[in-house]
C-alpha cells in the first residue's frame, strides 16, 4: 500500500480530514509587487514614477516650481522648464548638481542623464 492511500484510509478511520492543510503561502502586496510590475514589464514605470514624486525634494523648491520632470525614457530624465534664465542656469551650472543628487537617490542605471526643455 503506498504511503498516500495509508494516509488517507487512516485518516478516513479517525474520522480526520481527508486532505492535509496546506501550508501558509501568504505574501505581503508590497513584497509581490515589484516581481509583478517586472513582469509585466512596467518596473520602469514605477521607477519613472519615483523619480518624479522625489523632483521637488531634490532639487528645491523654487526651481521644482518653474519647471517639471515630464518622462524617464532610457535613463534619460526629460524636464521642462519655465523660463529661459532657468533654463540656461540648470543647463549650464545647476545640472552636475541635480544629476549627482539623482544618481545618488535612484542609481546610475536609472539615471544616466538630464535633458533641460523650454515649454
Amino acid at each position: 500500500m503506498n504511503a498516500s492511500l495509508r494516509r488517507r484510509v487512516i485518516a478516513e478511520w479517525r474520522g480526520l480530514p481527508s486532505d492535509l492543510p496546506r501550508p501558509d503561502r501568504a505574501q505581503k502586496v508590497a513584497e509581490l509587487l515589484p516581481g509583478v510590475m517586472q513582469k509585466l514589464g512596467l518596473k520602469e514605470r514605477l521607477q519613472e514614477n519615483e523619480v518624479l514624486a522625489a523632483w521637488k525634494e531634490l532639487v528645491g523648491e523654487f526651481i521644482a516650481g518653474h519647471s517639471r520632470p515630464i518622462s524617464l525614457r532610457d535613463g534619460v530624465l526629460y524636464v521642462h522648464v519655465l523660463q529661459p534664465a532657468l533654463h540656461y542656469e540648470l543647463e549650464r551650472v545647476s545640472k552636475p548638481q541635480i544629476l549627482r543628487k539623482l544618481k545618488q537617490r535612484f542609481g546610475g542605471r536609472v539615471i544616466r542623464d538630464l535633458r533641460f526643455r523650454l515649454g
